[in-house]
């Protein structure tokens, strides 16, 4: 059996060095949020169980090499079973990234799925809200596999990353 030693302590009065960041968030916000409920308050005093349809989307956009905004769009939409609509719901929900010291193949996994990762939580808490404010139950959202929403955004666009471009960044 090998025992390695303890790794040795910096010198007194220097912090240890911390590995570069590889994904900063800037800040997030609510770039656009919308919500319909046409057949208020005939839509509130009926009981019956609504039809819920969902779609979440993932994009970026590029400001400089490492820099990107990261946006979740949650459209929803509940409708009776007569098909009349009971509410319709937008929400993009976005933060500003910086990567760190990444491979550019890298760049794809961290701004598809680890960035919306942490966004989604704040995104469904919007969400929950909204629908409780506008006098239906909240809608809580399941977690979003942003893994398998990846890899459909990678085939859907032939391999490739959607919205990282290859060259430089800006007017040449």
């Amino acid at each position: 059996m090998t025992t390695t030693p303890p790794p040795a302590a910096p010198p007194a009065g220097q912090q240890p060095q911390a590995a570069a960041a590889t994904l900063t968030m800037h800040g997030q916000y609510i770039k656009d949020l919308s919500f319909e409920n046409p057949r208020a308050p005939q839509s509130l005093i009926e009981q019956t169980q609504p039809q819920l349809t969902l779609n979440v989307q993932v994009t970026n956009r590029q400001f400089d090499a490492k820099t990107f905004e990261v946006a979740i769009t949650i459209e929803a939409s509940a409708q009776t079973p007569e098909k009349e609509p009971l509410f319709m719901l937008e929400l993009v929900y976005a933060g500003t990234v910086s990567l760190g010291e990444l491979p550019q193949e890298a760049y794809g996994p961290m701004l598809f799925i680890e960035a919306p990762r942490l966004l989604f939580p704040f995104a469904r808490a919007v969400v929950a809200n909204a629908t409780r404010e506008a006098g239906f139950p909240p809608l809580n959202i399941a977690p979003v596999d942003f893994v398998a929403l990846y890899r459909q955004q990678l085939e859907a666009n032939g391999g490739r990353m959607p919205g990282i471009s290859d060259g430089p960044v800006g007017h040449a």
